[in-house]
C-alpha cells in the first residue's frame, strides 16, 4: 500500500494526512475484494524497513494502526472476516498495539467468508530467517531441509501462495514483500497512489491476472 506519503505531499499536506487518507482505500479494497470472492488478501502495512521513518512517523502509524484495528475490527467480525497479523512481535513493538492485535485474532478467528492477514513489522528476508533459526534450533539435520520444512516454519504455514500481487504508486519492486511465497505469482503496477486505490483499481488486476497464462515452469 505505497504512495501515502506522496499523495500527501501533492497536496501540500504532513505526511501523515497520507496514511489517513489511506485507510479508506483499505477498507474499500477489503469489501472489493470480499464482494469478489476473493478468500485471501494479505497487505503491506508496516515493514521492519519503516523503523529508519522519522520517529514521529513512526508513533503515528503505531497509534493509527491501533486505531483501525478499535474502529474496523467489529465490522469486519459482523462480515465474518478472519483478520490476522504476519511479522515479528518484538520489543519495537508497543505492547499495547500487540494486545489490541491479539484481541482482534481471537475476535475473528473463527470467521470463514475471507482472511485478511496483515505485514506488520513484517520483511521477507526477516521472515525466511526467522523460519531456518527455528529449522536450526529444532535439531533438523541439514539433507533433511526443503522447501516444504522452510514453508511449514513461515509465520503462516496455511497461507497460500498469492496467485496475484498489486504494487501501488508507480514503484517498480517487490520491497521485501512475501519474498518466499511470491515465486510464482504474478505481478500487477499501477501508477494509482494508494489513498486514491478503489475496489475498481482492484478489479482491473485482477482481470489483468484472468488474461495471463500461469506455467510454473512448464508447458
Amino acid at each position: 500500500m505505497d504512495g501515502n506519503g506522496r499523495w500527501a505531499q501533492l497536496r501540500g499536506l504532513p505526511r501523515t494526512e497520507g496514511h489517513s487518507a489511506g485507510e479508506e482505500a483499505l477498507m474499500d479494497t477489503i469489501w472489493g475484494a470480499l464482494d469478489a470472492g476473493v478468500k485471501w488478501l494479505t497487505v503491506y502495512a508496516f515493514s521492519t524497513e519503516n523503523w529508519r521513518r522519522p520517529v514521529d512517523e513512526v508513533r503515528y502509524l503505531m497509534n493509527f494502526n491501533e486505531r483501525i484495528l478499535l474502529n474496523r475490527r467489529d465490522e469486519m467480525n459482523e462480515r465474518n472476516v478472519k483478520l490476522q497479523f504476519i511479522g515479528r512481535r518484538d520489543w519495537r513493538v508497543p505492547r499495547r498495539l500487540i494486545r489490541r492485535i491479539e484481541e482482534t485474532e481471537a475476535l475473528t478467528g473463527a470467521n470463514t467468508a475471507m482472511t485478511v492477514s496483515v505485514a506488520f513489522n513484517y520483511g521477507g528476508r526477516a521472515e525466511i530467517i526467522d523460519a531456518v533459526r527455528a529449522i536450526v534450533a529444532s535439531g533438523v539435520k541439514a539433507e533433511k531441509i526443503d522447501e516444504k520444512l522452510i514453508a511449514k516454519h513461515l509465520y503462516d504455514p496455511s497461507m497460500p501462495e498469492p496467485e496475484l500481487m498489486v504494487r501501488t504508486s508507480g514503484e517498480y519492486r517487490t520491497s521485501n514483500f512475501l519474498m518466499w511465497e511470491l515465486a510464482y505469482s504474478e505481478l500487477v503496477f499501477t501508477d494509482v497512489l494508494w489513498p486514491d486505490f478503489r475496489r475498481e483499481n482492484l478489479y482491473d488486476a485482477i482481470h489483468e491476472y484472468q488474461m495471463r497464462e500461469r506455467r510454473f515452469g512448464g508447458l
